[in-house]
């Protein structure tokens, strides 16, 4: 993985003694509120419901276990002993002292991490595919050209006041982990007549637009590649709305001035630009791709695996759904889920984080990942160390077996936490999960993607679920829509809401309804619930979410 350099140490030291600085006028009342907003969020600090909320940047989702172990010091120490793991591949702590900020910022400083661009209108933290380097289907490690992107975007002098905040993402894999088609900027590396560039995918997002981004160049060369994204991001600061935040994000921008006419502004700012660059973005992405060699693999018998899976029902259950196929043979990818049902999606204890910085360091070559979808990967996991690494996670109840499945919820802090959130997301989370653990129909029912937001502003990725829940305030209660058939892999589409919402009380039992209704309508018990919405379309599930009255009354 990258590590610090003297400027990047330098510059952070020098940010965190700055809003030292801005706090203490905070508190000292030499700054309002609302003169102190736009300076806190430059940091990372937001203002929620009961208290204040630091968002941490973990670039690409990569970290090691000193890291990860200092995460977890942060946690007691300064909040109330836990994290949680966010959409963007970072982590939040949702009770910390103003006093305290200062404190903490220090503290990541020493381990190499930051919380700048976390939050505000600039160019957030750059996320990519939580199994890059890892996995099989890559051209290439994305993670250097986003590491690239990072340096490129921090305090860039242009795009630090942006219309609206700006999102990236990076994959080098056709198996599309990232949610690319849903960022402002999606990039997907590959190679073309021996030359390595990226399709540039614009304009993607979710919140109160949702929309799939589009492609408006087939082909940067890697060469060309950093220029034409800051062509983009210029273009979008000189036509982005700024008289409306609704309409401000780059996907409108595109929308009301077509793909064409976007793509004609680019390659002209592009064009002009490109040579200032004169080679210095590929020397500097040189020297980051050294930091990014693979780990030395060991060469050593897997009957240790081998074993445990053909004795162990418990095992085997969890290494068939939380394992995943490793480029290097002897190795796989593990997943760790943060999912137990009953929990809050994303949560970690501070003593589960040192668990995983443990097995990092022990077993997974110091590497650990953040997937969007709030699970941690250890990446590099020889086969023969895996009855190990299962027995530490069973112990700190960090080895629930059900990656995929319709406990592995996505869910937002929602009204728990959020002061933009209109319904509560964690409890609807923890209410579906428990609900199918009872049933003990997890398994049986396969692959299933359920995503909750707590508002509009869709933190939860709902448009994109197979079932997709989005809770509202009407009229001051809660009530929760359904959406049908998204998808935030390659074949990425928008969800279709189904019709009137529900309650809070009777939205599990809609959800329990919809899946009843799958199980009988697919072909066969391989037929996932996408591919059976893909055929059969929405009408038969509306049927099983609404029907007579008289029905609900028998069935309650």
């Amino acid at each position: 993985m990258y590590r610090y350099n003297d400027f990047d140490e330098a510059f952070v030291r020098t940010r965190v003694e700055q809003f030292s600085q801005q706090v203490a006028r905070r508190i000292d009342g030499s700054l309002t509120e609302e003169e102190f907003r736009p300076l806190r969020l430059m940091n990372g600090l937001y203002l929620q419901l009961h208290a204040y909320m630091l968002r941490v940047a973990i670039p690409y989702g990569t970290l090691n276990s000193t890291q990860m172990d200092q995460l977890a010091h942060i946690a007691e120490t300064y909040d109330k002993g836990y994290g949680h793991f966010t959409t963007r591949q970072n982590i939040q702590y949702n009770w910390p002292k103003l006093a305290d900020v200062p404190k903490i910022l220090s503290d990541l400083a020493d381990v190499e991490m930051h919380a700048t661009q976390t939050s505000g209108n600039t160019i957030r933290n750059v996320t990519s595919d939580h199994f890059a380097g890892a996995t099989p289907d890559e051209v290439m490690d994305p993670r250097p050209v986003a590491e690239l992107l990072r340096q490129w975007s921090t305090d860039h002098p242009e795009f630090q006041f942006l219309p609206r905040k700006f999102k990236i993402a990076v994959t080098a894999s056709q198996a599309d982990r990232a949610v690319t088609r849903a960022h402002d900027i999606g990039l997907i590396l590959k190679e073309q007549a021996g030359q390595t560039g990226a399709e540039v995918i614009i304009g993607g997002g979710l919140g109160r637009t949702p929309m799939i981004g589009k492609t408006i160049s087939e082909f940067v060369p890697l060469d060309d590649l950093l220029p034409y994204v800051e062509a983009i991001v210029s273009v979008w600061n000189l036509l982005g709305r700024r008289d409306n935040k609704f309409k401000a994000r780059v996907k409108i921008t595109v929308h009301e001035n077509g793909l064409d006419e976007y793509r004609r502004l680019v390659d002209e700012r592009f064009a002009a630009i490109k040579p200032t660059f004169s080679g210095i973005d590929q020397d500097y992405l040189a020297e980051i791709t050294k930091a990014f060699a693979p780990p030395a693999w060991v060469n050593r018998p897997t009957d240790a695996f081998d074993a445990a899976y053909g004795t162990d029902p418990l095992f085997r259950a969890w290494a068939d759904q939380n394992l995943a196929v490793h480029k290097a043979e002897g190795y796989a990818i593990a997943t760790i889920s943060l999912k137990k049902p009953g929990e809050t999606p994303g949560d970690a204890t501070a003593a589960q984080m040192r668990v995983m910085a443990e097995l990092a360091r022990k077993y997974g070559h110091d590497e650990l990942r953040i997937s969007h979808e709030q699970n941690v990967i250890l990446p590099h996991v020889h086969k023969s160390d895996l009855p190990a690494v299962y027995a530490a996670l069973r112990a700190a109840d960090l080895a629930t077996a059900n990656i995929g499945l319709v406990s592995d919820i996505i869910a937002c802090p929602g009204m728990d936490y959020c002061a933009l959130a209109t319904a509560r997301a964690i409890p609807v989370a923890q209410g579906i999960a428990k609900r199918f653990e009872e049933l003990k129909l997890e398994h049986e029912i396969g692959e299933l993607k359920i995503k909750i937001s707590g508002c509009i502003n869709a933190c939860g990725h709902h448009h994109v679920g197979h079932i997709g829940i989005l809770g509202l305030d009407r009229a001051g209660v809660e009530n929760y829509q359904i959406t049908l058939g998204g998808d935030g892999t390659e074949t990425a589409v928008i969800g279709t809401r189904t019709g009137p919402g529900f309650a809070y009380d009777e939205i599990v039992p809609a959800i329990e309804r919809l899946i009843g209704a799958y199980m009988k309508l697919r072909e066969d018990a391989e037929e996932t619930f996408l591919q059976t919405y893909r055929r059969v379309g929405m009408d038969p599930f509306k049927e099983a979410l609404y029907p007579p009255k008289e029905e609900r009354a028998n069935a309650a």
